[in-house]
């Protein structure tokens, strides 16, 4: 089927995994960054994007693998456009499988891969239907798996503190609306604070203030599609002003809140 206009399809997401279908014209995505993994399955056209300092082209079939805090951006790598599915999973439910392993990294972006292909397809079948939870861990633990053969990491780093990390992370989840400093997260997570920063980097992505960053906007996205007030929505997730809130809402959805909030109602 041939699009001409830029539309977007979000499924229900689940407590563990945020699915999208999309289709764009030209200009998707200004360059932005998640503290997830982002993995998709081009169907149409090429998806065109900058990564790591270079121009990736994927084509129809192969599988896009976004390292979590990985600036990239996206657009349409020809007049047709790009059509796409995608998935988001966060390096916490990577790690459920992995058990405190540094976290798989495709270099290229770009995999053809049918390990990694099979696995992200697997999940994006039928976006309309409700995902069974059996379905979700299977498939969850298979793109775990495909990703960490197909990375195929021949050295690895001195081991890293898992427990400390999962503290402090999980100390930020629930203080989520608080002032969180890292002498507080000292205390918490029983380290210093370099140990920690550079455990929580390898474990889950990125760092710990984008982490807290990255919880807070994921509130202010809810309140948003809600239809709150973009003001009233800063004040209540945290953030300084409107201003601070659009600001590092659009570094990490490539999207200014409005813009975002118009492509979620034509769903």
């Amino acid at each position: 089927m041939m699009y001409t206009k830029d539309w977007t399809k979000v499924s229900r997401p689940t407590e563990k995994i945020e699915r999208m279908e999309a289709f764009f014209a030209g200009h998707g995505f200004s360059p932005h960054r998640h503290d997830t993994y982002a993995l998709g399955i081009t169907l149409n056209g090429v998806h065109s994007f900058s990564y790591r300092k270079s121009m990736r082209h994927s084509l129809p079939g192969n599988a896009v693998v976004i390292h979590p805090d990985e600036l990239h951006d996206g657009e349409a790598g020809t007049e047709a456009g790009f059509h796409y599915k995608i998935l988001y999973l966060s390096p916490e439910i990577i790690q459920q499988v992995l058990g405190g392993k540094p976290l798989p990294f495709i270099a290229d972006g770009i995999s053809s891969d049918p390990r990694i292909v099979s696995a992200i397809s697997n999940l994006l079948t039928d976006l309309d239907g409700l995902l069974d939870s059996l379905e979700e861990e299977d498939g969850i633990y298979e793109i775990a798996q495909a990703l960490s053969d197909v990375s195929g990491q021949k050295t690895r780093r001195k081991k890293v503190n898992y427990r400390s990390a999962e503290l402090a992370r999980q100390f930020m989840l629930d203080a989520a609306d608080e002032v969180v400093t890292m002498d507080r997260l000292e205390q918490v997570s029983e380290t210093d604070r370099w140990s920690l920063s550079r455990d929580f980097r390898a474990l889950f992505g990125t760092s710990p203030y984008r982490y807290l960053t990255l919880r807070r906007l994921d509130k202010a996205k809810a309140m948003i599609n809600s239809g709150m007030a973009l003001v009233d929505v800063a004040a209540a997730c945290g953030f300084a002003d409107q201003s601070h809130m659009t600001h590092h809402f659009s570094k990490t959805y490539g999207l200014p809140p409005g813009r975002w909030l118009d492509l979620m109602l034509r769903n």
